[in-house]
C-alpha cells in the first residue's frame, strides 16, 4: 500500500503492547466504539468505560479521548471515564487539571445549521448535528446524497471561510483555527502528558492531523479498520482489537 507520503510500504503491523512511557490519545466513534447508524445510537458500554479506566489509572492520566463530537458527548459515551478530552477536532479541550481551553464559536455556524436543516429536510436518513462550534451534515443513512452533500458544503466553506472536515459518511463545517493534530499538540506542552511519547489511535480521514502531529513529537499513530493511505505506523482491525490491546498496554517510565 501507499503511505501518505506516496512511498509504497508493507502492510501495517500491530502495535506493540510494551511501549516507553506513552500518552494515548484515542478517537472515540470506529475506535473505541463501533460506528452506528446515527450518532445517538452510540452509549455508554461497561468494557469500554472498565478499560479507558484501568489504563488511566496505569498510565497516571496520560490518556484523552480527541473526538469530533462535543466534550458532553464524549462524558456519556465514555461514561466519565476520560479525565482529558478534546471534542469537535480541538475547538473543546479539557485538560489533565480539569480545566478548560474552548475556542468561540464562528457566527457562521449558524448559517451552515440552516443550510444543512434545509438540504436534510427531503432527503430521508439525513442528520444534522449542531455542535455550536461546527455543524455535522451525517448520510450514512442515504449514501446516495453523498455528492450533493460535498458540493453543498464546500460551497458554504468558500461563502463563510468555515474550515470543511470530511470524515466517515459526515460533512463538517467548523469554527476554524484547530485539528486534533494541534489539540495533541497542546496536551503534549501540558501535564501529566509532557515529556511522555505521543500514541494517536483513529480510523477516519480526521484522524490523519494526530498521526503526524504523534510522528513529528516522537511517537506514532495506529490506524483502525481497513488498509489505506495513512501517515500511522501500525494498525488494529477494529473497536475489539482496540480495546484488546489497550487492556495489555504496559508503560514503563521514561
Amino acid at each position: 500500500m501507499l503511505s501518505a507520503s506516496g512511498v509504497i510500504v508493507s502492510r501495517l503491523p500491530e502495535p506493540p503492547a510494551a511501549l516507553q512511557k506513552p500518552a494515548l490519545f484515542l478517537d472515540l466513534d470506529g475506535v473505541l466504539a463501533p460506528l452506528e447508524p446515527t450518532p445517538d445510537a452510540v452509549g455508554p458500554d461497561t468494557r469500554r468505560t472498565e478499560v479507558l479506566r484501568r489504563l488511566t489509572d496505569r498510565l497516571e492520566g496520560r490518556v484523552a479521548i480527541v473526538s469530533g463530537r462535543t466534550l458532553k458527548e464524549i462524558d456519556r459515551i465514555s461514561d466519565g471515564a476520560a479525565r482529558a478530552a478534546s471534542g469537535v477536532h480541538g475547538l473543546q479541550r479539557r485538560r489533565g487539571d480539569g480545566t478548560f481551553a474552548n475556542r468561540a464559536p464562528d457566527p457562521a455556524v449558524r448559517r451552515a445549521v440552516a443550510a444543512f436543516d434545509a438540504f436534510a429536510a427531503d432527503r430521508p436518513g439525513v442528520i444534522v448535528e449542531d455542535k455550536t462550534l461546527a455543524a455535522g451534515l451525517h448520510y450514512r443513512q442515504a449514501p446516495g446524497v453523498s455528492a450533493e452533500a460535498l458540493a453543498l458544503a464546500a460551497a458554504l466553506a468558500k461563502e463563510t471561510g468555515l474550515a470543511l472536515q470530511p470524515g466517515s459518511m459526515v460533512l463538517e463545517l467548523k469554527t476554524p483555527g484547530t485539528d486534533k493534530g494541534a489539540a495533541l499538540t497542546a496536551f503534549m506542552a501540558e501535564a501529566p502528558f509532557k515529556g511522555a511519547i505521543p500514541v494517536m489511535v483513529g480510523d477516519d480521514l480526521t484522524d490523519e492531523h494526530g498521526f503526524e502531529a504523534a510522528e513529528t513529537l516522537g511517537g506514532f499513530g495506529v490506524l483502525v479498520g481497513p488498509e489505506r493511505p495513512t501517515a500511522a505506523r501500525y494498525r488494529l482491525e477494529n473497536v475489539v482489537a482496540v480495546l484488546d490491546w489497550l487492556d495489555q498496554i504496559e508503560g514503563g517510565a521514561a
